[in-house]
């Protein structure tokens, strides 16, 4: 993981970089150094600067160098939109943050009484940037220039932790006087008019560590995106796409508990099954960090890189017609090429291939090969709506020392000779090019009446 950098930049202070004024009884040792130098120190802990002009129009929100190319999935191999919620669908509904282009988000940090910070504001903050900014840089190709403005030091809390009742799956309830409601509303009022939301397509709250248990015994992060959550900004804005960031999390890139968080302000859902007792074994594995976002880091799927509008309509292969055809993959963790293949069982189901190497994203790709997945848009997130074929079922798998990485899927790609079947569709991999593409001869049968 590469290092991460602090830079100082005093042009870049600004709405969310104003000294914020301590309360009562508010502990001093909790900010980030103090006064207007200790505020420019924090301001820009990723490297990004606001646009000159703060224009929140598109014309505003255009980078000099963002590649292009990238467009959201259409044609017989978008899957069909069923939910208003997030999901496998090609079309993303109204209300989610745009997932291409520049897209900023506004970040504060939080502690509590019971649970104050024990470290700077700008280290906590140090924890996720620049490196989820790079992530996503890497991940997109280019196409996402994802920045992030810090509050520049812990907002303390009025009530201790355990009041705000903060469990797994808490609601934003404005009915209630605790909850998520409660913390986002004496957020909105500790920065008050300072902050202008309507420049931001995210907003971040990461709480210190010391606040509930630690990651490893209970899992709380959490996203409300696309519905408005009932809170509305002094300057008029709704608030919406919210990720609470509790803990940390192990491994060895574990900023990428906010990739998975702000994913679902994307539009991606949970791969997991919410129901683990009935389903041990994670549908898709180290394979994308929105089913296994912890221990090494992990590259998203293609099938998700196509629907956040990270590949060009030349990478994807669809194949909706019956007969036989022959492909080339390049693998996702390098630029340019044929990403993803997609065979339209339904409008609402596929098939997908891709191929998957070690990269600058992939660390635990220990069989290289042709990963194969089945989508479903009907399924709900957490209801395991992209499963992973496995090529060698039964094997204890090839990544077996990491606690944070579900073994038996680490070798489930196909490798030369190998064949996979289903609904109609065979699968044979034929091997790889002199550049390091996998060649796959795709059969189709016509489809049948149903999906199993």
């Amino acid at each position: 993981m590469r290092p991460l950098v602090i830079l100082v930049a005093a042009a870049t202070v600004g709405a969310l970089t104003a000294p914020l004024p301590a309360r009562a009884g508010e502990a001093g040792g909790t900010a980030a150094g103090g006064g207007a130098a200790a505020a420019a120190r924090a301001a820009t802990t990723d490297g990004t600067a606001r646009d000159p002009a703060g224009d929140p129009s598109a014309a505003g929100r255009t980078a000099a160098g963002l590649r292009g190319g990238g467009r959201p999935p259409s044609g017989p191999c978008a899957l069909r939109t069923v939910t208003r919620h997030v999901s496998e669908a090609a079309r993303t509904p109204r209300g989610y943050a745009r997932s291409s282009g520049v897209v900023r988000a506004a970040t504060f940090l939080i502690d509590f009484p019971d649970a104050p910070a024990r470290t700077s504001a700008r280290g906590r903050y140090a924890e996720f940037f620049p490196a989820v900014s790079d992530y996503y840089r890497v991940s997109s190709y280019g196409r996402l220039d994802y920045r992030s403005t810090p509050w520049p030091r812990w907002i303390r809390m009025s009530r201790p932790y355990r009041s705000y009742g903060i469990t797994r799956g808490a609601t934003f309830d404005p009915n209630r006087d605790d909850g998520y409601y409660a913390i986002t509303r004496e957020i909105l009022a500790a920065v008050g008019s300072r902050v202008d939301f309507r420049r931001y397509d995210l907003i971040n709250v990461v709480a210190t560590p010391e606040a509930g248990p630690p990651a490893v015994q209970d899992v709380r992060s959490v996203t409300f995106a696309g519905a408005a959550t009932g809170l509305t900004s002094r300057n008029g804005a709704p608030i919406r796409n919210v990720s609470f960031i509790w803990s940390r999390q192990t491994g060895d890139s574990p900023y990428r508990v906010l990739n998975h968080e702000n994913a679902h302000s994307f539009g991606l859902p949970d791969l997991y099954r919410g129901d683990q007792n009935r389903m041990p074994r994670t549908p898709v594995g180290h394979w994308d960090p929105m089913d296994e976002d912890w221990g090494p880091s992990n590259d998203f799927l293609a099938w998700h890189k196509w629907k956040l509008g990270w590949l060009a309509p030349s990478q994807v292969h669809c194949v909706s017609r019956p007969g036989r055809r022959m492909l080339t993959l390049s693998p996702t963790s390098v630029p340019g090429g044929p990403k993803l293949a997609v065979i339209p069982l339904s409008p609402t189901r596929a098939i997908t291939l891709e191929a998957r190497a070690p990269g600058r994203l992939d660390h635990a790709v220990c069989r290289p090969g042709v990963l194969v997945t089945t989508v479903a848009s009907d399924l709900p997130s957490g209801g395991a709506p992209v499963r992973a074929s496995d090529a060698t079922p039964g094997s204890r798998g090839c990544l077996t020392t990491d606690p944070n990485v579900s073994p038996p899927l680490t070798d489930a790609p196909y490798r030369a000779g190998q064949r996979c079947t289903a609904a109609g569709v065979t699968v044979d991999v034929l091997g790889q090019d002199r550049a390091g593409n996998w060649r796959v001869l795709v059969t189709r049968r016509p489809p049948a009446d149903d999906y199993a």
